[in-house]
């Protein structure tokens, strides 16, 4: 191995181990090399690890050998994306639209310790594993095996064609005329995905649906974005972010980026808005 590509991958290495022990400690850090010790000299690896964050009160349960899981991980667990949100005023209805493993809806049901998290994600798998993640939430979170779209509808999962096609990349489209409905998923507007809540309003609508905000922010986001107090988003190209803002034109909103994301505070709906009424 070239000395650069050597240098490289021993940086890599040393961030991934700096990472696990700053977010779980030193004990799962170790837990790590060994098995990136075992992988080397052929042994497979374990399909699942249990990892505990100091942010959540129980464990999580990445998946391994390939999935994008500890990539999620680290991004909520290490590199906190979501702190930022932190400051939002007791939420107590957060739905989390493509919540894949639940690594986020845990990070919010301990960040947030009064809400209730509404949990949507549209891959089975990812769906399996959510449940398992969250299961010690008891009724403090329901997961919804479906997608988030611009109607109440059936769509058809999209696997590994977008992004790089790992399990975060999962996408939904319309199921074309004629074509069987087989392994279709159910999808909902995000106003009834409130109403399935109990409350009248969301208090932070997180998303991240590999471009489905396209059709959840099209015309029909008129009817429920009024019940909405914060949002945050990652926009998928320049395409969704046209069409996310022009839904938002009769809001007033303190707009801020972290990242990825696209933070949307205090949503209201300006003087000319019907619903300000």
């Amino acid at each position: 191995m070239p000395f650069a590509s050597f240098n490289k991958s021993a940086q890599s290495h040393f961030r991934k181990f700096a990472n696990l022990k700053a977010s779980t400690g030193l004990s799962s850090a170790l837990r790590w090399e060994a098995m990136r010790l075992a992988a080397k000299l052929g042994f497979p690896g374990p399909e699942l690890w249990k990892l505990h964050p100091r942010a959540t009160a129980y464990p999580l349960y990445p998946r391994l050998r390939g999935s994008s899981d500890m990539m999620v991980f680290d991004q909520i667990f290490f590199f906190e994306e979501y702190s930022c949100l932190k400051d939002i005023d007791e939420p107590r209805i957060v739905i989390d639209l493509g919540a894949n493993v639940g690594f986020s809806a845990a990070y919010f049901l301990n960040a947030f310790p009064k809400s209730k998290v509404i949990a949507v994600e549209p891959d089975e798998l990812n769906v399996e594993m959510c449940r398992k993640n969250l299961s010690p939430y008891g009724e403090r979170v329901l997961i919804l095996h479906g997608a988030a779209w611009s109607r109440t509808t059936k769509l058809r999962l999209l696997k590994g064609v977008f992004g790089d096609g790992l399990e975060w990349a999962t996408q939904v489209g319309e199921i074309d005329e004629g074509e069987a409905a087989i392994g279709s998923v159910q999808a909902w507007d995000v106003g009834s995905l409130i109403d399935m809540s109990g409350g009248s309003t969301v208090d932070l609508l997180k998303i991240d649906i590999e471009k489905g905000e396209l059709s959840v922010f099209g015309q029909s986001a008129t009817q429920w974005l009024h019940r909405v107090r914060n949002i945050c988003i990652e926009l998928h190209g320049e395409d969704c972010e046209k069409v996310f803002f022009a839904a938002l034109k009769d809001f007033d909103y303190k707009l801020s980026r972290s990242g990825e994301l696209t933070i949307c505070r205090n949503l209201r709906p300006l003087r000319n808005h019907p619903r300000s009424n």
